[in-house]
C-alpha cells in the first residue's frame, strides 16, 4: 500500500508527506474521528516482516509515550493494519502527535 496526500489509513486523512528518516516516512494527517492534526510515521515495507526492528519501533513508542515535554511528540497510538481489521496488509506502526507539524519538528 503507498500513501498519498488524499488517502486514508485508518481513521487518518494522509495530508503532506513531512519527511523521512532510517525508521520510516512521517506523514502530516488528519485524525477524522478526533478532529486534530497528528504525525504518523510509517515502516517501510522492507521493515514489516523484521522482528528486530519492528521491537525496536515498538520500543522507540513506549520510551516517547513515557515522556511529557514541550519539544517530544506525545504518542497516541501504535498500531497495525490487522487492528483495524486489514490483515491483508503488512504490518505497520503509526505514532502521532498533535500540534504544528514540520519537517523540523517530525
Amino acid at each position: 500500500m503507498s500513501l498519498a496526500p488524499g488517502r486514508n489509513l485508518s481513521h487518518y486523512l494522509i495530508v503532506d508527506r513531512v519527511g523521512e528518516g532510517g525508521m520510516g516516512v512521517v506523514w502530516r494527517a488528519t485524525d477524522s474521528a478526533l478532529g486534530r492534526d497528528v504525525a504518523i510515521k510509517v515502516l517501510p515495507d522492507l521493515f514489516a516482516y523484521d522482528a528486530e526492528r519492528l521491537a525496536r519501533f515498538e520500543r522507540e513508542a513506549k520510551l516517547l509515550a513515557a515522556l511529557n515535554h514541550p519539544h517530544i511528540a506525545t504518542i497516541y497510538g501504535l498500531h497495525s493494519p490487522r487492528s483495524h481489521g486489514t490483515a491483508n496488509r503488512r504490518p505497520r506502526g503509526m505514532k502521532n502527535r498533535e500540534g504544528s507539524i514540520s519537517a523540523a519538528g517530525a
